[in-house]
């Protein structure tokens, strides 16, 4: 049966519950943050937070979660231009490097959320490594396109690329950062386009 738009639609309070909260988990961390702080900042009342979220590790699930669903339609968007699977990686790159100098880059969110719960059969440990793994594969993908031959080293070696200037981006200089990265994906591309089958 079809959902109407209002049962697919999430409501106005969750909405604002997760944006304030996505902003301040970003901002300042999750742990230093309470479940008062985001009840106070998102102007709802305890009872509508515990309607939409049970406990605060729901709310920094759905963090994640929209983080994740942020990434994903940046790399479908590239991939639906339909260029080369070459343009395609480059593009994903160029979005990330978009995303390192926007106003109040903190790096990586998922990195960022991975410190702070570092036991990996936590379930914040396991979205973040759900996340990573879907991002490699996709980019294994965009690599086997442009050359079969080690596509999955190619793509390991972009997110470790990609890793780096997100650490690095909101330590120093962002479009140097970018400038760097985004030159080190393109010298990577051309080599991996070069490789000969073995």
């Amino acid at each position: 049966m079809a959902r109407t738009e209002t049962e697919a639609r999430p409501s106005e309070a969750r909405l604002r519950l997760l944006t304030t909260a996505s902003r301040i988990f970003y901002a300042e961390g999750i742990h230093s943050v309470g479940v008062d702080r985001v009840i106070a900042e998102a102007k709802v009342t305890r009872a509508t937070f515990y309607r939409h979220f049970p406990g605060k590790e729901d709310l920094v699930l759905a963090y994640l979660q929209a983080a994740d669903h942020g990434i994903r339609s940046q790399v479908e968007t590239a991939i639906d231009a339909g260029t080369s699977a070459s343009d395609t990686v480059r593009a994903v790159a160029a979005s990330i490097a978009a995303g390192i100098q926007s106003p109040g880059f903190r790096g990586c969110a998922f990195l960022n959320a991975v410190a702070e719960y570092p036991d990996p059969a936590h379930p914040v440990h396991q979205a973040v490594l759900g996340h990573r793994r879907w991002f490699l594969e996709t980019i294994s993908t965009l690599m086997a396109s442009i050359e079969e031959t080690e596509a999955e080293r190619a793509a390991q070696h972009f997110v470790m690329l990609r890793d780096g200037a997100m650490a690095a981006g909101c330590l120093f200089d962002p479009v140097l950062i970018c400038e760097t990265f985004l030159r080190g994906v393109d010298g990577l591309v051309q080599i991996h386009g070069s490789r000969q089958p073995t």
